[in-house]
């Protein structure tokens, strides 16, 4: 199997690994700042830019702004674990397929939407990245929640020295 597959499997498996050790409850708890948002939300998000790309691996052209927003993932961990599963399945689908082929990527950077040549690796790479980046996050969150993972890494991206990371 492609490394970017397996990388993005073995990503989304801890979305998977912290939907089972959480509640309902503490999936949808919005309340710590400084933003107030959920680890429901990023989870969400995480998957809507997944989802982003598997849709429009047909028409080579993939549109980051056509996002579902399915906010039930806000605050239902077996719902949301069914979304992770069926990314996961899709990607492992994904095996032989050129990962060096040009899609054209939208996406609102901030100043209007523009078009981006991607190779299909690239932007799968890029989902992985984004994922890491939403972990921590969702780590700020946990901690300030006083919920631990068993995982000391989760959140950090794979090229962080280990020096840096305080492992108790």
């Amino acid at each position: 199997m492609n490394i970017i597959i397996q990388s993005s499997i073995h990503t989304l498996n801890e979305s998977r690994n912290l939907l089972i050790s959480l509640t309902n409850k503490d999936l949808s708890n919005h309340s710590i700042s400084p933003y107030y948002s959920c680890i429901g939300s990023h989870i969400r998000h995480i998957l809507d830019f997944y989802d982003c790309i598997l849709e429009g691996i047909d028409s080579k052209e993939i549109d980051l702004t056509n996002r579902k927003r399915d906010e039930r993932m806000h605050s239902d961990c077996d719902y949301t674990l069914g979304h992770v599963e069926r990314i996961i399945d899709l990607l492992k689908k994904l095996d032989g397929i050129d990962f060096t082929q040009n899609y054209i990527v939208s996406d609102d950077l901030g100043m209007g939407k523009v078009d981006i040549t991607y190779t299909l690796g690239a932007i799968l790479a890029q989902a992985n990245s984004h994922a890491i980046h939403h972990y921590a996050i969702i780590n700020y969150i946990l901690d300030r929640l006083g919920i631990s993972m068993n995982d000391d890494t989760f959140g950090y991206n794979p090229t962080t020295p280990t020096t840096e990371i305080n492992l108790n």
